[in-house]
């Protein structure tokens, strides 16, 4: 499976109950464990990480080192890509793991499979979750992961960072006039984004009106005809899902669509927007600004119909 369609596949899990897992029981248990090791204990912690993000932000804090095992996919920072494969998204590889005899497994909590991290606690590891729901979330998983490996400072500095640009964003866009996105999530069939979705949220953020944001599912999947009656203003697609792809669609053959008309076709990287880390909002940065430029046109056609 590609990279994108994990990533994918990986938003549309934050949506899915896969098996009610009890109320952070492990991350609780860590946590009390944690007050009676040292920072240079916790520092030496031998960790998997179960998902692409969770590698990202322990190397941004300066807990690369510590992790022994990881899931396909995990490739940033480019170090990362030489990290032994413990699984993938559909499956671990719980003898793997065992074997490895880690310290600490940080598990994805709605990306990887439910009955295996069940079956990886009653082993006896010790299981703590990350669980970013909220754009502000990937600060607290930061802090999170910063008091579990003794990087509490690191944590808090670059959590701090990445608030003080989020709610540089928000400010900026908060109040700005409402112009409508479509969201190209997947293309064969179309998925696209709504409600609580992590890429719905960052639409918002930018100030962009889904036409399909009160959809009943997070991720839902939606008719070609629904789309182009909604005449979006602008559309979203993913770089791995452009025109160019076989895969993807070419929008510009539907030239009654006003993105189409004003060539507002953006295509941000869905290796940041896709992943909560640090790094999403510097592509979404870029992202907001685009369909600001487009607000900005259609702002000026409305003054010129006057």
């Amino acid at each position: 499976m590609s990279k994108f369609k994990h990533s994918v596949w990986g938003l549309c899990l934050l949506a899915v109950s896969l098996t009610v897992l009890s109320e952070d029981q492990s991350l609780n248990e860590d946590v009390a464990l944690s007050k009676v090791l040292t920072k240079e204990q916790k520092q030496q912690r031998r960790i998997i990480a179960l998902a692409p993000h969770i590698v990202e932000s322990l190397y941004q804090i300066g807990a690369g080192e510590q992790i022994i095992g990881t899931t396909d996919h995990a490739d940033y920072p480019a170090v990362a890509e030489n990290i032994l494969r413990v699984g993938n998204y559909a499956r671990l590889q719980i003898e793997k793991i065992i074997q490895l005899k880690p310290d600490l497994v940080i598990a994805w909590r709605t990306g990887n499979p439910a009955d295996d991290l069940e079956r990886l606690e009653k082993y006896g590891l010790n299981v703590i979750y990350s669980d970013p729901r909220k754009l502000a979330d990937v600060a607290s998983e930061l802090l999170m992961l910063g008091k579990v490996t003794g990087r509490e400072e690191m944590a808090e500095k670059y959590a701090n960072e990445y608030l003080d640009k989020l709610n540089k964003i928000s400010s900026t866009y908060r109040d700005q006039a409402p112009i409508s996105v479509f969201y190209e999530l997947w293309a064969r069939p179309i998925r696209t984004v709504a409600k609580n979705a992590w890429l719905q949220q960052q639409i918002e953020l930018c100030g962009g009106a889904n036409p399909f944001a009160k959809a009943t599912d997070d991720y839902p999947s939606v008719g070609l005809e629904q789309v182009l009656v909604t005449l979006p203003q602008v559309v979203i697609q993913p770089d791995p899902h452009s025109s160019d792809s076989p895969d993807g669609l070419n929008w510009r053959q539907w030239r009654h669509i006003p993105a189409v008309q004003h060539d507002f076709i953006f295509h941000p990287n869905p290796d940041k927007t896709h992943r909560m880390t640090g790094r999403m909002l510097d592509e979404v940065v870029i992202m907001c600004e685009q369909i600001h430029t487009a607000r900005q046109f259609y702002l000026g056609q409305k003054d010129q119909d006057k």
